[in-house]
Parts: C-alpha cells; sequence; structure tokens
C-alpha cells in the first residue's frame, strides 16, 4: 500500500515528512529507486539520487539500497491508461505506486501487485 509521497518542495520539510513515516513504521532500512539510464549506466538523475542518500544516511543513520527502477513509472502510468479518474503527476500518486513495485522488487515478491 503506497504511503503519502513526499513531494514538499523545500528539502527540510521532506525530510520531515520521512522521519514522520520512519518513526510511526519502526523503519529500519530504506530501499530508494535508483534511476539508472535505460543502458544501465550512471547518469544525471541518479547521480542525483545519490547526494539526496547522502543526506538520508546523515540524518537518519539507517542502511539503504538502491534498487533499480528502470520502466516502473512506466508500469503504473499504463495501469492508469483507461482508468475513469485522472492522475495529477505532480501528486505523487504515480511516485507511490512505482515506490510499491520497486518494493516488491526489493522484496522478491512475485505475485500480482495491484495498484489503486
Amino acid at each position: 500500500m503506497p504511503i503519502e509521497p513526499a513531494v514538499q518542495k523545500k528539502l527540510k520539510e521532506r525530510l520531515a515528512h520521512i522521519e514522520k513515516e520512519i518513526k510511526q513504521r519502526k523503519v529500519q532500512a530504506i530501499a530508494i529507486g535508483y534511476p539508472l539510464n535505460m543502458d544501465g549506466t550512471v547518469g544525471f538523475k541518479a547521480k542525483e539520487v545519490d547526494v539526496f542518500i547522502e543526506k538520508l544516511e546523515k540524518r537518519f543513520h539507517l542502511p539503504i539500497t538502491r534498487i533499480d527502477e528502470r520502466l516502473t513509472s512506466h508500469l503504473v502510468e499504463e495501469d492508469y491508461k483507461g482508468g475513469k479518474k485522472k492522475i495529477d503527476p505532480k501528486s505523487g500518486a504515480i511516485d507511490s505506486s512505482a515506490a510499491c513495485i520497486i518494493l516488491k522488487d526489493f522484496l522478491g515478491f512475485s505475485g500480482d501487485l495491484q495498484i489503486s
């Protein structure tokens, strides 16, 4: 089940949101989507994520695993196509559902994933 996305514009607010989730859910490790290029190389976006991961490590002192997130947003968008409700890309709904796919990959879950 997707949790509320951290879409705040200011880093300080985003980190506060993440901290709240970590405390409420008693998080012991973090799996983060890692946006590799389609050829598997580390590009500009992945380097931005590396910088963000450094901030998370310094603040929360939790183990962090990078998970290949190639095509996860595309899979979610395809799932939403044909649906009756429009999804605002800025709402974080697509990212939250993509995060479920990333977590499923991290946990090795092989069953069907329902996105709602």
